[in-house]
């Protein structure tokens, strides 16, 4: 959601026509958007985290920093020290770690896919819990989900770029 000093009357009579309301390069920079807390009952907030083929469903409220991945501790769902370390990356940028529970659903993809698919989430679950964190999470690149999927395999191919063995004769 996002307000602003700019009424709803006064961009209705801008569009109506109206000189009078018109809105000056002066006054487009006087706007001001602010992002709202979401959080549901029960005080988390949610988002939905993806990258390559996995989807994570993330929800995190304040805690001791427990993260509950499927049903399973974190750190052993996600065994390799590399994908924790990718994991609590949001956490340690805005320096909220240990600070939040974590519990997160994730489908699809392999394990690399589906930790940052629950990085994804996590950053996004923060800016929905704390809004003035969208700022350094934008410029850690936490917010920009990874577009980068597998190519697929095309007929008369051996793989999606290779092709099979020339033959002269």
């Amino acid at each position: 959601m996002t307000t602003n000093k700019v009424g709803l009357e006064d961009l209705k009579s801008a569009v109506s026509g109206s000189n009078a309301a018109v809105m000056s390069a002066s006054d487009v920079s006087d706007v001001v958007i602010k992002y709202e807390k979401k959080v549901d009952a029960q005080g988390r907030a949610y988002a939905t985290g993806k990258r390559k083929n996995a989807v994570a469903r993330v929800w995190i409220k304040p805690g001791h920093g427990k993260l509950l991945v499927n049903g399973r501790e974190g750190a052993k769902y996600f065994a390799r020290p590399v994908l924790q370390m990718l994991i609590g990356q949001p956490f340690q940028n805005v320096n909220r770690h240990g600070q939040y529970d974590v519990w997160c659903t994730v489908a699809g993809g392999g394990l690399s896919g589906q930790a940052g698919a629950v990085r994804h989430g996590i950053s996004k679950a923060l800016v929905n819990f704390e809004p003035e964190l969208r700022s350094l999470l934008k410029q850690g690149g936490f917010l920009t989900r990874d577009s980068r999927v597998v190519e697929r395999k095309k007929y008369g191919q051996a793989k999606a770029r290779r092709r099979f063995q020339f033959s002269k004769r």
